[in-house]
């Protein structure tokens, strides 16, 4: 294992019965790292995260985290590890500070260290005044950063986020990308699943696309737009309930056209000139947008449909 690699996975397949959700990926995560999972429901981000969490053995290939092997190491691996589950299950009839502290007991911390980085943590999650409220008077956006504040009781090396921000609001959302930029900053490697491309491209120094148990695309989130999309998208709504009649007549404007169920959209190098010489072509939409790329198009492309589907 390379020196700089905090993980590394060669082969990785996972299989249920007859069905694999994981075939064969290769994985690389550096030390400080702020590493990504993006793609659908059912694209094998769950079976993957589950392995490099030490909690599901792998079918087949290999997995080393922190130089150890999960078949032989799960205790010492997990230790090392925080993890932030999509759902917050927590104990909401404890307060804030009694969950941080209750958890923390189940690494063996002595109860005074236990209670200082409990201190440290509310202060951390903006959380200081709430220690003594029940955790099921906090709202959606404090009980996320509640669960996060658990998930660093052990001060790990690595920290796990399935879906971090999914359900808060915009507000709460960057509050938490701020917090978690600071993790980053001191030395923690983050290894995110998302469905949300802005955060991808917020939050990820690196990430992999996954589709169908395989990675399509691993890079910066930047060079993969780059890679597989043109530099703008001109969004398309007509007053039709199927968008493919139109898909001839823009063809020549784009060097490529996707349609969806309610927009069509054009791949394009300048947005505003294309749409009007769409225009000029006695093309009416009833509604247009111009964008620049994002990895939710890099999805498109590579998969023919959409990250939430």
């Amino acid at each position: 294992m390379s020196d700089s690699h905090i993980l590394e996975a060669h082969q990785l397949v996972k299989r249920f019965g007859d069905f694999e959700a994981v075939r064969g990926i290769d994985v690389t995560i550096d030390r400080g790292e702020s590493f990504g999972f993006l793609g659908p429901n059912g694209a094998g981000k769950t079976s993957t995260m589950r392995m490099i969490s030490a909690v599901s053995q792998p079918t087949g290939g290999t997995i080393s985290i922190f130089g150890l092997d999960p078949r032989t190491d799960g205790p010492e691996i997990r230790s090392r590890l925080g993890v932030v589950p999509q759902e917050d299950s927590l104990e909401l009839e404890l307060s804030v500070r009694h969950n941080l502290e209750m958890f923390g007991r189940y690494f063996d911390l002595p109860r005074r260290i236990v209670r200082e980085r409990a201190t440290e943590l509310l202060e951390f999650t903006q959380l200081t005044e709430r220690a003594n409220d029940k955790v099921d008077n906090l709202s959606g956006g404090m009980k996320r950063r509640l669960t996060i504040a658990r998930g660093l009781i052990n001060r790990p090396e690595i920290l796990i986020l399935d879906e971090p921000t999914t359900g808060l609001d915009p507000q709460a959302r960057h509050l938490l990308w701020d917090r978690l930029y600071r993790l980053k900053r001191e030395g923690v490697t983050l290894i995110i699943t998302t469905h949300y491309m802005d955060e991808a491209e917020q939050l990820c120094d690196r990430l992999v696309v996954m589709d169908q148990g395989s990675i399509v695309a691993e890079g910066a989130p930047r060079t993969l737009i780059e890679r597989f999309s043109t530099r703008e998208v001109v969004e398309l709504r007509f007053m039709t309930d199927d968008h493919e009649e139109y898909f001839d007549r823009l063809s020549p404007f784009a060097e490529r056209v996707e349609v969806l169920p309610d927009r069509i959209l054009l791949y394009v190098n300048n947005g505003d000139d294309t749409l009007r010489d769409v225009h000029a072509a006695n093309i009416t939409p009833s509604s247009a947008l111009v964008r620049r790329s994002s990895l939710e198009d890099v999805f498109l492309n590579l998969t023919g449909r959409s990250l939430t589907e």
